[in-house]
């Protein structure tokens, strides 16, 4: 593939990127004001992502509790209490992938 195509896939990307991010200020910037059921969709769809990630991240946990399992429930563990504790995103992310690399080397040595 030439270099050429590559930065034209890249601007594409870029621009259509731009126009998502840009479309909600657009549509409701100013004096228009939001829909009811897209207000109620704003304040409930961040709670419903987490819960599908957390099912997607636990799913396997039944084929190898100790080595799987474990470590899983126990990230899953640190990221909750730690966000309760600090209440920053970052700082739960971060905590909890340290925890679970660690928690995966333990396990491995079982």
């Amino acid at each position: 593939m030439s270099t050429e195509r590559i930065l034209i896939m890249i601007a594409v990307s870029a621009l259509c990127t731009f126009f998502l991010r840009a479309l909600p200020f657009l549509a409701f910037g100013g004096s228009q004001k939001m829909p009811d059921w897209l207000d109620r969709l704003g304040k409930t769809l961040p709670s419903a992502i987490m819960a599908v990630l957390i099912v997607y991240c636990l799913k396997d946990v039944g084929s190898d509790v100790v080595h799987i399992g474990l470590p899983k429930i126990a990230a899953v563990v640190i990221v909750a209490l730690s966000y309760k504790w600090k209440h920053n995103t970052l700082v739960s992310i971060a905590v909890g992938t340290a925890g679970y690399m660690i928690l995966l080397r333990v396990a491995a040595m079982l």
